[in-house]
């Protein structure tokens, strides 16, 4: 297997994912039990996370590339969202799960739909009743 080439992006990325696996580790998704008379909770969560990065070579005319002649850059963004605990009581283990507020977008619309379509519904009937009503006073002057 031919050795992969060192160069300076390679590094930034390889320091950034060490950094992404570093913070989501096993303890990160599974918590550390919290034990209270006779009852241990284990707090389970949700992890997500994104990486990009990029960089280049500056060479001047048909010169090879110096090799200070880098620009690059790297991050990373984590969530980590509580979902349920684990209820150990007695033997018996039940999964509690923690139900999230309604933030999202699509939450916030799928809460207005039945208001928006009783009021696209009530103007579509005014509409067609002015119509009628027209289209009757229009017969009758006849």
């Amino acid at each position: 297997m031919e050795q992969e080439k060192k160069n300076p992006i390679n590094e930034l990325m390889q320091a950034t994912m060490e950094q992404v696996k570093r913070m989501a580790d096993a303890n990160t998704i599974i918590g550390t039990p919290i034990q209270a008379e006779g009852v241990t909770l284990i707090p389970v969560s949700r992890l997500s996370f994104g990486v990009g990065g990029g960089g280049t070579e500056f060479s001047i005319g048909k010169t090879a590339p110096a090799n200070d002649a880098f620009g690059g850059g790297s991050g990373a963004g984590v969530r980590l969202e509580p979902v349920a605990f684990l209820v150990v009581r007695d033997g018996n283990v039940k999964l509690l799960p923690v139900a999230p507020p309604p933030a999202t977008t699509v939450d916030r619309v799928i809460d207005t739909v039945p208001e928006v379509v009783d009021k696209v519904t009530g103007f579509i009937e005014s509409q067609q009743e002015k119509k009628a009503k027209k289209a009757a006073e229009a017969e009758f002057a006849d």
